[in-house]
């Protein structure tokens, strides 16, 4: 007898990572060439991001051939899924960007304690701090480019990593940005 064909479509980290600069983007048409060479990925990785990113209902293209990120759906993903899907998992101290509740925009919301902040590991980082495992390995090369998608992906790890006041904030802060 054979198995019937149940193939899923796993979304995977950096698809998340792909919609959200979609988000920072603000509409703003984009080529896969330019993506890739603001995000870290390939070309052809990024096309098929955003094909798994459609198939889930992150994005859709509903403008012509422009592709648009799906904000309620990103909302509702982030707030209540992503941090289950993609845990935050730490590391040793090491010199980094920080994220979290010590970035922007938490950072101005947020009393800075004496403890050392989160900060994804990159070797150009200001910052010394705990190693909190970015999304995706490029994301520290991504935000030192784009100021937005850094307060978007500050703001996701935030949800999956915050104490609870820095979850309730951060996800105040997330909805704002995904109207």
């Amino acid at each position: 007898m054979a198995r019937p064909d149940n193939r899923q479509i796993t979304l995977k980290p950096q698809d998340l990572l792909v919609a959200l600069k979609l988000v920072a983007r603000k509409g703003r048409k984009y080529s896969y060439a330019e993506l890739s060479d603001e995000l870290g990925l390939s070309a052809s990785e990024v096309h098929a991001c955003v094909k798994r990113a459609e198939v889930a209902r992150l994005i859709s293209a509903t403008r012509g051939e422009e592709t648009i990120p799906n904000s309620a759906a990103l909302q509702e993903f982030l707030l209540h899924g992503a941090k289950y899907a993609f845990p935050a998992t730490f590391g040793p101290v090491t010199r980094g960007i920080v994220t979290g509740y010590a970035a922007p925009p938490l950072s101005s919301h947020i009393a800075q304690s004496n403890e050392l902040p989160p900060v994804w590991p990159d070797s150009e980082g200001p910052n010394r701090g705990v190693a909190l495992n970015p999304l995706y390995p490029t994301v520290a090369f991504a935000v030192r480019k784009d100021p937005v998608l850094y307060e978007l992906m500050a703001l996701f790890d935030a949800l999956r990593a915050g104490a609870v006041r820095e979850r309730e904030l951060a996800a105040t802060l997330l909805r704002e940005r995904l109207v």
